[in-house]
């Protein structure tokens, strides 16, 4: 029974940068080659937990196949891997990607910290929509 590829195989040496290069044409984009060089270096995994997105979404970024939020993508790369900062109102200045993720987190009022947070970030400029 075929049940598949063999994880964590690739074609005999192909490079994540090939892959990339290959789906994006050239030139790549600069966040594009970051996240390529360090799913080689580091492997899926290593990218996973760096940018906080699952392995099959960084293969599908890498090749061009993704279908979700690119420009959140590339914040969060540009954030965790080339050192883009803002300015947040209530931790002064942060990476790209903190920002966004803590965005994302819910209200709790069990934390005054917490309920900072998030009544300043709907009112940031840096807010996403």
């Amino acid at each position: 029974m075929n049940r598949g590829p063999v994880k964590n195989t690739r074609p005999a040496g192909q490079t994540f940068a090939d892959k990339a290069r290959a789906a994006w044409g050239t030139p790549v984009p600069d966040w594009i080659e970051e996240l390529a060089r360090l799913a080689d270096a580091e492997g899926l995994g290593g990218a996973e937990k760096r940018i906080d997105y699952s392995r099959s979404a960084i293969s599908q970024i890498l090749a061009f196949k993704y279908m979700g939020d690119l420009f959140r993508v590339e914040q969060m790369v540009r954030g965790a891997l080339m050192a883009l900062t803002v300015e947040c109102p209530v931790l002064g200045e942060i990476g790209r990607d903190r920002c966004l993720t803590e965005q994302k987190e819910p209200f709790r009022a069990t934390s005054r910290h917490r309920a900072q947070l998030f009544h300043a970030c709907k009112t940031c400029p840096q807010r996403r929509t």
